[in-house]
C-alpha cells in the first residue's frame, strides 16, 4: 500500500466519524495552541524586561548597601545596610580617583501619595540630584529639571512622569502647578517624556522626582540622610568593568575596609541585571511550555483511545484486507497514517489558533506583554503533535496488524 492510498483511507475513515474525529483533534489543537501562546508570552516577557533594563543605559552601575558585617560577625541581608552617604557619591564622581566615571547620583525614596485638587495617585518617589536625567536616560517633554541650587536649598520642586501627569491633571498642563506629596506642597517644574512600561513590570513613567535634600527634610520622615542606592554612569559600556573597579576601591578606602570580601556594599552592572533577568525569564518560558505540553500528552492519550475503538470497529475490514493479500506492514501503515494525520491536522489548526490568540490576547489584557511567536516553537509544537500521533498510534496500529484473518472475519 502506498502512502497516498493510506492517506485516502485515513481521510475516508475520519470523514465517516466527523464528530468523534473533531473531538479527538481538539485535545491536540488545544495543546499546540497553548504551547505556542505560552512560549510566546514567555518570550515577550523576556524581551520586555531586556528592553526596560537596556533603556536605563548600558553604561550604568548601581551601588547597593549590602552584606554589611557587624563587629560580632553577623551578616546583614541584601540592602539592609545603611552605609552609603552623599559624601560617597561625591567621592565616586571625582574624576581624579575614578577616571572611567562620568558622574554619580544618589537615590532615596519609596512610594508616595500624590494629590492635586480632587485627584489622588500613588507613585514611586525618588530623591536625587540634578544629574538624574543624563544618568538614568530620561528626557524632558516640557519644563525643566531642578538645578543644583534647588538641591542645596532643599526646594520643594518636582518633576513627574507621563503616567502621573495623565492621572492627576487629565490633559491639563502641569507645569507651575502645586501638588501635594505626602501632604507637602511641591511645585511641578518639569514633565518627563514617555519612557515606556513593560506590561505588568515596573512603569518608568509612574515616577515623581524631587531634590534628595527635600526628600530627606520633608518626605522620608525618620529615615535619616542615608542613600539607598548610588547610580554611576561610566564613560562607555566597555568601561563599566574598569569603572566598577574604581568605585569599589573608592568605597573601600572611604569605609576603611581592607578586605574586599567584608565590603558593606555591592555593585551591579546593567549586564549583570540583564543576565539575571534573562535566566529567570528563560526558566519561566520553559515552565510555561512544559505546562502547556501536558495537554499535548492528554491529547495523545485521547488519540490512542479512539484508535483502539477504531481498530475494534473495523476488525472485519482488517480481516477482509488480509484475506485478499494485505500484508502486516500494510495494516500497520494504514492505521499509523490515520493516527498521524489526525494529530497533524489538529496541530496545524492549533498553530493557526495560537497565532490568532497571540494577536488578540494583548488587546483583552493590556498588562500582558506582547507575545512573540518564535519559528522554532511553532515547528517544535507541530513536530511534537505529529510525533504524539506516531507514538500513541503505534500500539493500536500494531494491534490491528497482528489480527489473524480468520479470527477477524469471524468477529461480530
Amino acid at each position: 500500500m502506498s502512502i497516498l492510498e493510506g492517506l485516502r483511507l485515513a481521510v475516508n475513515g475520519l470523514l465517516a466519524n466527523r464528530l468523534r474525529s473533531g473531538l479527538t483533534m481538539l485535545g491536540i489543537l488545544i495543546g499546540v495552541s497553548a504551547v505556542i501562546l505560552l512560549v510566546g508570552v514567555g518570550n515577550g516577557a523576556s524581551v520586555a524586561v531586556q528592553q526596560q533594563i537596556q533603556s536605563l543605559g548600558s553604561n550604568l552601575l548601581t551601588v547597593f548597601p549590602s552584606n554589611a558585617r557587624s563587629a560580632g560577625g553577623i551578616q546583614q541581608g541584601f540592602g539592609t545596610g545603611s552605609s552609603l552617604t552623599l559624601d560617597d557619591v561625591k567621592a565616586i564622581a571625582n574624576r581624579q580617583t575614578s577616571p572611567d566615571v562620568v558622574t554619580a547620583i544618589p537615590s532615596a525614596g519609596g512610594r508616595a501619595q500624590l494629590t492635586y485638587g480632587n485627584q489622588n495617585w500613588n507613585s514611586s518617589l525618588t530623591g536625587t540630584t540634578q544629574d538624574f536625567p543624563s544618568v538614568r536616560n530620561y528626557q524632558l517633554a516640557s519644563g525643566q529639571f531642578f538645578t543644583s541650587g534647588d538641591v542645596d536649598a532643599s526646594s520643594k520642586v518636582a518633576v513627574i512622569g507621563q503616567t502621573v501627569a495623565t492621572n492627576l491633571f487629565s490633559g491639563a498642563d502641569p507645569i507651575g502647578q502645586v501638588m501635594k506629596i505626602n501632604r507637602q506642597n511641591f511645585r511641578i517644574v518639569g514633565v518627563f517624556a514617555q519612557k515606556g512600561s513593560s506590561g505588568g513590570f515596573n512603569n518608568q513613567d509612574d515616577v515623581v522626582v524631587v531634590p534628595i535634600t527635600s526628600a530627606w527634610n520633608y518626605l522620608l520622615g525618620g529615615r535619616g540622610r542615608n542613600v539607598q542606592q548610588i547610580y554611576v554612569q561610566a564613560v562607555s559600556a566597555e568601561a563599566t568593568t574598569a569603572a566598577s573597579t574604581e568605585v569599589t576601591q573608592v568605597l573601600l578606602d572611604r569605609h576603611h575596609i581592607s578586605d574586599p570580601t567584608q565590603a558593606d556594599f555591592q555593585i551591579l552592572s546593567q549586564q549583570d541585571v540583564l543576565n539575571s533577568a534573562s535566566q529567570t525569564t528563560g526558566v519561566l518560558t520553559l515552565m510555561l511550555g512544559a505546562i502547556a505540553g501536558i495537554s499535548l500528552v492528554v491529547g495523545g492519550i485521547g488519540i490512542m483511545n479512539i484508535m483502539l475503538v477504531t481498530v475494534t470497529e473495523r476488525t472485519r475490514e482488517i480481516g477482509i484486507r488480509k484475506a485478499i493479500g494485505a500484508r502486516r506492514q500494510d495494516i500497520l501503515l494504514q492505521f499509523l497514517i490515520e493516527s498521524m494525520f489526525l494529530s497533524g491536522l489538529g496541530g496545524a489548526l492549533g498553530i493557526l489558533i495560537g497565532f490568532g490568540l497571540a494577536r488578540v490576547l494583548p488587546l483583552l489584557v493590556s498588562t500582558l506583554p506582547t507575545p512573540i511567536i518564535s519559528t522554532p516553537s511553532v515547528f517544535m509544537a507541530f513536530g511534537i503533535s505529529v510525533g504524539i500521533g506516531l507514538f500513541f498510534g503505534l500500539y493500536p496500529a500494531n494491534r490491528a496488524a497482528r489480527l489473524r484473518p480468520i479470527e477477524a472475519l469471524r468477529y461480530e
